[in-house]
């Protein structure tokens, strides 16, 4: 693999600069003193805000723009084989790097890398443990897959020795990272486009804890059914953490105010130690902050320290979001995407007040939403009323043959009040005309179903 010495900065293109992840690396090395450019297919704030620090960003994927003064090209698994600009960069020999093996290579300048993983709540989790380094002055060095309010975007470069990140499973990219803390927060099926099954994906994350150094600490959801097969070996420190258990740390007496924000007795090998406040709603994330708070101890801050910082996380965009009010209908926007986080959400829900719940579902990926299918249609039939939209393609083609619709007819048999829209005008359109004052609406999924409440809400 090509290594890249930061003392010495070169000139590194980047094809799918704008993405999530891949525009958190370029501004790092942006801010280094690297020569970055890039491509993407469309202009957006991000690759606005990466032109403004000095970055070349390119709006078509063509083999020109890869220059002569370009020494290292980095690209995503969302990169097709036949793309022109890696098709170019084989050709002439510039050394290649994934998006993964370039974040492995920048947490080996940290003292303190920090890696969260895990099925689901990864920029949550990510997000507030950034949070307990940021309220204590800790300076870190942050990316996370979302926008985080408290640092403006979705990166941060501070001047400490402490990196914090998510780590994505898929591909596997998250066994080419090098943390010295790592934590799991849930294990399930899911990007089954890749992992044959449920065994294949436990078995990367066991590699993924494997990576931990000796003097190394994982904290993991003891509530991961069989997770002694991921510890099991490790000659690191190991923190377990559950909603209820024979774990390190655990929650008891939870309850949730009238903003459906939770608050729980944090119990400590089994031992009252504080009562805890979050500004963030549901019960899914009293198990995100359990996490937050080992990861916090096991770095030296006090439970006091924890406690007032975690009190000021107040979420990422597109997780739980209030978005505004229209016509006296509460607007939510969340990310969830796969049946587990559907059912956390509206779970969510249920603690937040309201008369009728409208709930707008983009299923996201093909591959998706034929393996889960029957785990889609429990999740989802218990709301009041259920808007369907075309499912979100991301990086897949409808080879399979499932749609939306499909859903619907299995969700309809269940009584569910359920609707199909082909596009998110009409969508929208049925929206202004049945919901009422007191009503909510939640638009939810990975996709670009945030625009439909947005749309309402500019009327």
């Amino acid at each position: 693999m090509y290594k890249i010495d930061f003392n010495q900065p070169i000139h590194i293109h980047f094809i799918g600069i704008g993405g999530i992840s891949m525009s958190g690396l370029a501004r790092v090395l942006l801010l280094e003193g690297f020569k970055v450019s890039g491509s993407d297919l469309t202009p957006s704030s991000i690759t606005k805000e990466l032109e403004d620090l000095g970055a070349l960003v390119h709006y078509q994927q063509v083999a020109e723009n890869l220059s002569s003064t370009i020494e290292c090209v980095v690209y995503t698994a969302a990169i097709s084989p036949g793309n022109e600009e890696l098709v170019a960069a084989i050709e002439a020999n510039i050394p290649l790097l994934t998006r993964a093996q370039l974040l492995g290579q920048v947490m080996h300048n940290y003292q303190y890398p920090i890696a969260v993983a895990g099925t689901h709540g990864k920029t949550t989790t990510t997000s507030m443990i950034s949070t307990l380094l940021l309220k204590n002055d800790l300076d870190p060095t942050i990316s996370v897959g979302g926008i985080l309010p408290l640092i403006g975007g979705n990166i941060r470069v501070g001047q400490s020795e402490f990196f914090i990140t998510e780590a994505c499973e898929y591909t596997n990219s998250f066994l080419d990272f090098n943390p010295k803390i790592s934590v799991i927060l849930n294990i399930e099926e899911d990007h089954l486009d890749f992992f044959k099954d449920l065994d294949h994906i436990m078995d990367s994350f066991k590699r993924f804890a494997q990576k931990l150094p000796k003097d190394g600490t994982m904290v993991i959801n003891g509530e991961i059914a069989n997770h002694q097969l991921i510890t099991e070996g490790l000659d690191c420190h190991v923190i377990t953490y559950g909603r209820s258990g024979d774990y390190h740390y655990t929650a008891n007496h939870v309850s949730h105010n009238e903003r459906a924000h939770a608050s729980f007795d944090l119990l400590k090998n089994g031992q009252f130690v504080d009562r805890i406040f979050l500004s963030v709603p549901g019960e899914h994330n009293v198990s995100n902050a359990l996490a937050a708070i080992a990861t916090g101890e096991s770095l030296g801050l006090s439970i006091e320290a924890i406690k007032s910082a975690i009190a000021c996380f107040s979420g990422t965009d597109r997780r739980f979001e209030y978005k505004g009010n229209f016509g006296g209908v509460d607007v939510i926007d969340d990310y969830a995407h796969h049946p587990t986080e559907v059912v956390a959400t509206l779970q969510a829900v249920s603690h937040y007040p309201h008369k009728e719940l409208w709930c707008v579902f983009q299923p996201h990926t093909y591959t998706r939403t034929k393996a889960l299918f029957e785990d889609f249609v429990d999740a989802l039939s218990g709301v009041d009323h259920l808007i369907l939209t075309d499912i979100y393609a991301a990086r897949e083609k409808n080879t399979i043959g499932i749609t939306s619709l499909d859903l619907l007819e299995k969700i309809r048999e269940k009584g569910t009040d359920v609707h199909y829209f082909s596009s998110f005008e009409k969508a929208e359109n049925f929206l202004r005309k049945n919901c009422l004052p007191g009503d909510l609406l939640i638009t939810m999924g990975a996709g670009n179903v945030v625009d439909i409440g947005e749309n309402l809400l500019r009327e």
